[in-house]
């Protein structure tokens, strides 16, 4: 379970405290780290999601934890009676559902396009018929493209490289749309490679980081795609999660607005390697170079100071702690007997 400093659950648990919220994508890896944070702070969760991308574990487990409290909508957000019935009654909606993975998005576009473009704006037609007063779409960094500048700030023009990119930063103006014709408070948050326990690690698709440490930690050598010298922002998380509340619990009217959620940190994927080897017992393990995939960027990190600004958005996990933590977690996970 993410856990979130004392003083921010104190300053978020009075306004999310008995509120109805709506999570899509509620199974998956960032939105089971959310439900989390939002029945620990006394809201109502309702969940949807297709289990495309995960399963019902987990939150099957907070249901019979929270029966009260927690609800699973097995359904795609782009079933209209199905999104009707788990928006209905609700005072905000995070909208994570979406088809991740740039590589995935080059090979099959139709299919991305209609899940994260067009399953965002029936995520917001649902949310105007049932009078949701705010939508925070998880939107992403892939909308800069290569642009060479950095740090990356919301004021530079979009540059999608790729479907992916293409159809999250669609999603954004959706929001922008929405607040603006009819009145629906939306905010975008663009997440800068989000990391942590949970995440998938066994598909062709993986992200980066649990990539590297499930084949670390089976005495393989990592992949990296490239020299190993393009940079991210890896980011844990606790702080996606501590933006998504931060901009559901604000005081302040949202129309729209796009704001950067990183760490603000850069590191190249051979140091990533590097730590990473080391956190897991196999130091001086030489990754395994192949040729770049299409459609990555070059280098990204986040200023993060539009988020401080709006919502009052700061890190609450390092870099170094956050992969920390979890290598333990993967560990747990990989053991022999492991029942996770």
């Amino acid at each position: 379970m993410t856990r979130l400093p004392t003083d921010l659950v104190a300053r978020l648990r009075p306004s999310l405290n008995g509120r109805n919220c709506c999570v899509t994508g509620g199974a998956g890896f960032i939105g089971g780290h959310l439900v989390d944070a939002l029945v620990s702070l006394g809201a109502r969760v309702t969940v949807v999601d297709d289990l495309c991308n995960s399963n019902a574990g987990h939150i099957a487990g907070l249901m019979d934890l929270e029966p009260e409290r927690v609800r699973f909508v097995h359904a795609s957000i782009l079933e209209r009676s199905a999104l009707e019935d788990a928006v209905a009654g609700c005072d905000v909606i995070f909208h994570l559902a979406a088809l991740g993975s740039v590589p995935r998005s080059v090979e099959d576009p139709t299919r991305t396009w209609v899940v994260n473009a067009t399953g965002t704006l029936r995520v917001l037609e649902a949310a105007q018929r049932a009078k949701v007063k705010r939508v925070i779409y998880s939107a992403s960094s892939s909308a800069y493209g290569d642009n060479p500048a950095l740090p990356k700030l919301e004021s530079m023009a979009p540059e999608p490289m790729s479907p992916y990119a293409a159809a999250k930063h669609a999603g954004e103006s959706l929001c922008r749309t929405w607040s603006a014709c009819y009145g629906v408070e939306t905010a975008c948050l663009r997440y800068f490679n989000i990391f942590g326990p949970r995440q998938a690690a066994d598909s062709a698709y993986a992200a980066v980081v649990p990539a590297f440490i499930k084949t670390l930690l089976e005495g393989e050598a990592p992949t990296i795609f490239g020299d190993g010298e393009q940079t991210r922002d890896f980011t844990h998380v606790s702080n996606a999660i501590a933006a998504n509340l931060l901009a559901a619990s604000s005081d302040k009217p949202l129309a729209g607005e796009v704001v950067n959620i990183g760490a603000g940190e850069r590191t190249s994927v051979n140091t990533l390697a590097g730590l990473l080897a080391v956190l897991c017992d196999r130091p001086g393990v030489a990754p395994d170079h192949q040729p770049d995939r299409v459609g990555e960027v070059r280098d990204s990190v986040a200023d993060i100071s539009a988020a401080h600004h709006l919502l009052g958005y700061a890190p609450v996990t390092t870099l170094k702690e956050g992969l920390s933590q979890t290598v333990r977690w993967y560990r747990d996970e990989l053991a022999p007997g492991s029942r996770r």
